[in-house]
């Protein structure tokens, strides 16, 4: 079923009305999900008019209709993609056997982990970037932002309807603690450090949605191999609605860096802060920082729990009909970067166990994209200066790097040495009091932009840039 019902008040396609006892499960628990939108959704927006996409089908050739909404009257609901009856497990001990409809007792466990450290993922992005609305650099970015945080809450809904669905008492128990941690919080945090951590101002925002939501992307993607045939058809459909959080990272980056490169040709020798930009030392510290934070998100380069998974048929790898091997990894092997008494060494480690480091290689590659886009920006505005990512090992917390230190070109340093310089790589308070400097009210005229911004290259849904995204009531 490819069509969406919206005519029942929680819109689906998963025929949620044949499944009376579930339906009324999570009818219940919509109004505590209502109530978390208001008391944790973005502050101040909850009664205006904004121009949303709502996902209308799930097949592939449209599946978005926009128009006017009031977030708090968004129809979030179910929405898998369509179950193909011949599919089969494509990796692992049970490689070629009939995908599971139902989870198995012995996989129970490790799957409802997998849905909940998911599931805890999406609220937490909105609780972190609940004010950003009050500082936007334009309507366009403010509606983009309010995109990005309604389609994570649709994302909440798909692993709290699995919750539900398949896991029974525990299930609905694990979804309502989803609604009662809170990002940042010392008693109740979320579970994954990264969505701890604030979304302080709007250059951290798109560093987030270009770094952490393609974490998100390569999980998902692995996800949406597995065994469990419902698990992996709501992460197909939520690779969807993930593109578009990426590209809001990747363009709201490269209209930084264009605004940047405009001001220096324009005014060349002159210090950019001066002139109400990011400057370029400043954004290669927040990339450097966003970066190794995301880079953790993957887990420890060797990791017994990984390969349990992969054998178990639970997450696979990033587009794993793709690879050319025997999907089985028994007696393969892959190459992982270790630090040896003051060198990094290549190691050949038994692939099942190397798979969180295999998913960082494809996402590596995947995000040097964007830095090659922004440095092209630069030299088409004759700015004679580069961003890069740092070394795979800088500013790591998490895996075999979490206890040494290296700078951004993968030298190693002393502890004394790295409490000295680590400014000179990550952002310092001074950098972060310049930014929010920039940052302090939202500009919210039609086709105004705030300095610091160049605006899009188009707008939105074939609309002009300068559109009214947002409709202010008290306007």
């Amino acid at each position: 079923m490819t069509g969406i019902n919206y005519s029942e008040r929680i819109p689906n396609n998963v025929n949620l009305s044949d499944n009376r006892r579930l339906q009324r499960a999570l009818e219940r628990w919509q109004p505590a999900y209502l109530d978390w939108w208001r008391e944790m959704g973005p502050a101040g927006l909850q009664g205006e008019d904004i121009y949303l996409r709502t996902a209308i089908s799930v097949d592939t050739k449209g599946w978005a209709h926009y128009g006017f909404t009031k977030m708090p009257d968004y129809r979030w609901g179910i929405f898998l993609q369509p179950r193909d009856g011949e599919r089969t497990i494509g990796f692992g001990e049970h490689k070629g056997k009939p995908a599971w409809a139902e989870v198995p007792g012995e996989h129970r466990a490790a799957l409802r982990r997998i849905i909940v450290v998911q599931g805890d993922t999406e609220p937490a992005s909105v609780e972190q970037q609940r004010y950003l609305g009050q500082t936007c650099p334009s309507l366009y970015d403010l509606r983009s932002l309010l995109q990005v945080n309604v389609e994570e809450g649709r994302h909440l809904w798909a692993m709290v309807y699995l919750l539900h669905a398949y896991f029974g008492r525990d299930g609905r128990e694990e979804a309502d603690m989803l609604l009662e941690r809170r990002s940042g919080d010392e008693d109740r945090p979320r579970i994954l450090g990264a969505f701890n951590e604030e979304t302080p101002n709007w250059l951290a925002f798109f560093m987030f949605t270009y770094f952490t939501d393609r974490d998100g992307k390569f999980q998902l993607a692995a996800l949406s191999e597995s065994a469990f045939d419902p698990l992996a058809r709501s992460c197909r459909f939520m690779l969807k609605e993930e593109s578009y959080h990426m590209y809001v990272g990747e363009t709201g980056i490269t209209r930084i860096v264009q605004r940047t490169a405009e001001v220096m040709r324009d005014h060349p020798g002159a210090d950019p802060r001066a002139m109400g930009v990011v400057d370029l030392p400043t954004l290669q510290r927040y990339i450097n920082f966003h970066y190794a934070v995301t880079l953790d998100l993957f887990g420890a380069e060797i990791s017994t729990n990984s390969a349990n998974n992969y054998a178990s048929g639970l997450k696979g790898r990033y587009h794993e009909d793709r690879i050319g091997d025997d999907h089985v990894l028994s007696e393969s092997t892959y190459p992982v970067l270790q630090p040896r008494d003051g060198r990094i060494v290549s190691v050949d480690t038994p692939a099942l166990s190397a798979l969180n480091e295999r998913l960082r290689d494809d996402f590596i590659e995947d995000v040097n994209i964007g830095i090659r886009k922004w440095n092209r920006v630069l030299r088409e505005h004759g700015v004679d200066l580069e961003l890069s990512l740092p070394h795979r090992g800088f500013n790591r917390q998490i895996g075999l790097f979490r206890d040494v230190h290296l700078t951004p070109g993968g030298a190693f340093v002393s502890d004394e040495e790295w409490q000295r310089r680590h400014h000179e790589w990550l952002p310092s308070v001074d950098d972060q009091a310049y930014v929010h400097s920039l940052m302090t009210k939202a500009t919210i005229g039609p086709g105004e932009f705030a300095s610091w911004i160049a605006p899009p290259k188009r707008g939105i849904d074939k609309q002009a840039v300068e559109f009214d995204y947002v409709r202010f009531s008290r306007a």
